[in-house]
């Protein structure tokens, strides 16, 4: 596998089109993307003292976060309303050598910082509904 760029991880923000076209959520400096399953213990007396697991069992989750700069653009704004909303948007992740995860993710936290001599800078984060699908 090649070394690839992490200027090229990017957080995209679905327009709700037909057809859907997604738009890169500016002024982001660092996007982190975590991928989570949570195993389903299935040990009992016979299992010789080892746990066992339940295949294909228990909750998987994907969680998204970014900080960078806030520009102001569209992408942004609509994070906000999002959180505000409690809605669910669908977001897609990508990377530069032309991975893709897409779903629906609710945005469930966005802060905001600026310092007096700085600009004004926002973190986000994103957990998953339902399945995202790795395209």
């Amino acid at each position: 596998m090649a070394v690839e760029n992490g200027a090229a991880f990017l957080l995209k923000v679905s327009d709700g089109g037909t057809p859907e076209m997604f738009r890169t959520v500016a002024g982001l400096r660092t996007t982190q993307m975590s991928l989570s399953a949570e195993p389903v213990v299935v040990t009992h007396k016979g299992s010789g003292g080892w746990r066992e697991l339940l295949p294909t069992g228990g909750i998987r989750a994907v969680s998204l976060s970014g900080a960078g700069v806030f520009t102001g653009s569209a992408a942004e704004t609509q994070l906000k309303t999002q959180l505000l909303s409690g809605g669910l948007e669908r977001f897609e992740v990508s990377f530069e050598g032309g991975e893709r995860f897409r779903g629906r993710f609710q945005v469930t936290r966005l802060d905001y910082a600026g310092d007096f001599n700085g600009e004004r800078s926002y973190t986000v984060s994103l957990e998953s509904s339902g399945q995202v699908d790795a395209l």
